[in-house]
């Protein structure tokens, strides 16, 4: 933390607290406040800006919606900038209990799944990606697991797949957004994989394909094979909710 004599504040008292603010801003941006550094108390910050801790307790609600701080009852305010992991992660607890509350809520996580992977597919075949051999070695394992039937081995495969294409945008943001929600959607993919009429054999096909087409940068082909897999699985979801809804409601 910086000595308070090297604070100049601008003697409006209207904007006292946009001064503070700015100023902790800059050491937040510059690195000199670190991550999870804990900030002085606002009477001890008060002192040092010489301002009320009025100007102080509005300045950190400002810092705090700009995604610089996190205050909580208790506790000193920690420096939180680019924080994205524990946002994300707080984000995936909020959605997965909606879907505990109502299963429903799975149907509109295969729209966003759908939105972001075809995207993604359109990022890969851009030619300014590279494909891991993550992607690769996750469509070895599909091919292995289908060949023995091995049906939780190909459920694994089968998710490392989709979250090795992600991870090849280098794209740190939506990387850490799909990671926290990969749980979920591998529990989709678990539960869409039961449904009777989907083949091993037939869904490592699906897979192939989407790989081919990227591999020949056919950006509207792997768009195309992409959405389709996805609401192929959306329809097998909707079809193992409704079963069970009516096997619930025959114990009912």
């Amino acid at each position: 933390m910086a000595e308070a004599g090297s604070f100049k504040l601008p003697r409006n008292r209207d904007k006292l607290h946009l001064s503070v603010v700015a100023a902790l801003e800059e050491q937040i941006l510059s690195g000199n406040l670190p991550i999870g550094e804990k900030l002085p108390s606002e009477s001890e910050l008060s002192r040092d800006f010489g301002v009320s801790t009025r100007s102080v307790r509005e300045a950190m609600q400002i810092l705090e919606t700009k995604g610089l701080v996190r205050r909580r009852h208790g506790e000193r305010t920690t420096v939180v900038r680019d924080d994205v992991d524990e946002f994300m992660g707080t984000l995936a607890v909020t959605v997965r209990q909606l879907f505990a509350g109502d299963p429903a809520y799975l149907i509109q996580l295969m729209v966003a799944r759908r939105m972001i992977e075809t995207e993604v597919v359109g990022l890969l075949t851009s030619g300014e990606c590279t494909l891991r051999d993550e992607v690769q070695q996750a469509l070895d394992g599909m091919r292995v697991a289908r060949d023995t039937q091995d049906f939780a081995g190909f459920i694994e495969a089968d998710a490392a797949f989709h979250l090795a294409l992600v991870h090849s945008t280098d794209n740190k943001i939506l990387s850490v957004f799909y990671d926290n929600l990969s749980g979920l959607i591998t529990e989709v993919i678990r539960v869409t994989s039961r449904v009777p009429s989907k083949s091993l054999e037939a869904a490592y096909v699906e897979h192939a394909d989407i790989y081919a087409m990227i591999v020949a940068r056919n950006e509207a082909g792997a768009k195309a094979l992409m959405r389709a897999q996805i609401d192929n699985s959306a329809a097998y979801l909707r079809v193992a909710i409704e079963n069970a809804n009516r096997k619930e409601g025959k114990d009912d």
